[in-house]
């Protein structure tokens, strides 16, 4: 059966990867979490005291064509988690500290460009499921099936607070609340690659969508492409 490209755009916080590491586990996809890659850039920039009140943009720059990304499976869960210099980033790159910057330091074009071509390079082959917020439209534009992912900022916001207290991290709901609402801002504002939906992509609106009923759909969707390929 040939394969096919998945891209998965949409806002922070309404599933993306879970579903993307779904339909790639059961596909037997490759499944590249390009959020991860901005996350770890974002890491990299606080861990290096380029982040104070504001990002020392020219500073990351400098250290910007030397980081070292990629993608390793960990044996333990079996899925892949990106890798930062050498180093597996995969739960330090999940913080709060680490979200209110992201959007800052994907809005780069210096970083954009490097980390578009790392996953262009990775999705060249089919087989790929991939999520972010510029797949659908900049990194793979020929994707067979695209999706974007949406729903209301209040319930994005409730499922991240319950992950970060649920590893852990002392935040409160309106700090979440306000973190998910201005990342929708930077995403969708910044000059480079906003986010937007591709004019051939499925919207997919999960508020009171449950995670059995969302993959059963999205999966019809892939089953329906593929079956036409045959």
């Amino acid at each position: 059966m040939k394969k096919i490209s998945i891209a998965i755009d949409g806002h922070s916080s309404t599933g993306k990867s879970t579903l993307a590491r779904q339909l790639a586990k059961s596909l037997g996809y490759v499944y590249i979490d390009s959020g991860a890659m901005y996350r770890a850039v974002a890491l990299f920039a606080l861990e290096n005291g380029l982040i104070g009140e504001t990002l020392d943009e020219a500073g990351l720059l400098e250290h910007l064509q030397a980081l070292e990304l990629g993608f390793e499976v960990n044996p333990k869960t079996g899925r892949s988690e990106i890798h930062l210099n050498g180093e597996n980033v995969e739960q330090q790159i999940r913080s709060i500290a680490v979200s209110r910057f992201v959007s800052e330091v994907a809005a780069l074009p210096e970083v954009r460009e490097k980390l578009v071509k790392l996953q262009q390079e990775m999705g060249a082959e089919k087989g790929v499921v991939m999520d972010g917020r510029d797949i659908g439209t900049v990194v793979l534009p020929e994707a067979e099936l695209k999706l974007f992912m949406t729903a209301a900022p209040e319930k994005r916001a409730a499922r991240r607070y319950k992950e970060l207290l649920d590893r852990g991290e002392s935040v409160t709901y309106q700090e979440v609340l306000r973190n998910v609402r201005h990342r929708d801002y930077l995403d969708s504002n910044r000059e480079v690659s906003p986010l937007k939906q591709a004019a051939d992509a499925i919207r997919l609106d999960n508020s009171d969508m449950g995670l059995k009923e969302q993959y059963e759909r999205v999966r019809s969707f892939a089953d329906r492409i593929l079956n036409a390929k045959k």
